[in-house]
């Protein structure tokens, strides 16, 4: 059973070296990619040289674009896929705990609970947008809806691709899953990524991610391509 885990990165040059080498270190993981997002600052020479592959692209895709470049590049090997933010550090460790419960058969899908970051700016729209958008399209109820770190097996991601572009990804995978009929298991971890804070940057963030993840369940209720 090959497992292989998927990294979109976008200028993450601080902490990606970290993530990779706590990535490879995982279990049972047996590849790990790393998609660089057109970035500026050395990313993909930085996992290059920490032992991942990497794919490098020539334009900014955004997130679910990224990981549908990854997916596209293995997707005729990969029996689970473990999606990972860039920024996770040594705390990527962790993907075991999302991993085991996949391999044991007791979830199609598994999605990582995280620890509310010190100092986080956000006020929670996003989250509830995403929360009752996933209630509405399909029955389930996350507690993280937004949560980037994932496990899926075959039967999961073929149910939940092409992946939605930009911040709806997450969204998009929780509802298409559930309406299959496949199992999510939502894991609690100690994983920690750089949160956005209560500055300018951190609200435009926000801002587009709210965009985005709006974009993703209107396009999940009309029934149209994401």
């Amino acid at each position: 059973m090959s497992v292989i885990a998927l990294i979109p990165a976008h200028n993450e040059a601080d902490r990606i070296g970290a993530t990779v080498s706590a990535a490879s270190g995982v279990r049972g993981i047996d590849r790990v990619i790393v998609i660089d997002d057109a970035s500026a600052d050395g990313t993909a020479a930085l996992a290059r040289n920490t032992g991942a592959e990497v794919i490098e692209l020539t334009e900014n895709l955004g997130k679910g674009g990224a990981l549908q470049a990854g997916l596209d590049a293995v997707a005729a090997d990969a029996d689970i896929v473990v999606l990972l933010d860039g920024d996770l550090g040594q705390t990527a460790e962790q993907a075991w705990l999302l991993l085991a419960p996949v391999l044991a058969g007791d979830a199609a899908m598994t999605i990582a609970t995280l620890p509310r970051p010190a100092g986080s700016g956000g006020i929670g729209l996003v989250k509830g947008l995403a929360r009752a958008g996933i209630r509405a399209l399909s029955g389930y109820e996350p507690i993280a809806p937004l949560s980037g770190q994932r496990v899926l097996s075959r039967a999961a991601w073929e149910a939940a691709t092409p992946f939605a572009r930009g911040y709806g990804v997450e969204v998009a995978l929780t509802v298409r899953v559930a309406r299959a009929g496949l199992r999510i298991a939502e894991v609690p971890t100690e994983m920690t990524h750089a949160a956005t804070g209560r500055d300018i940057a951190g609200f435009a963030h926000r801002g587009r991610q709210f965009l985005q993840v709006a974009g993703a369940l209107w396009k999940l209720w009309l029934g149209v391509r994401l």
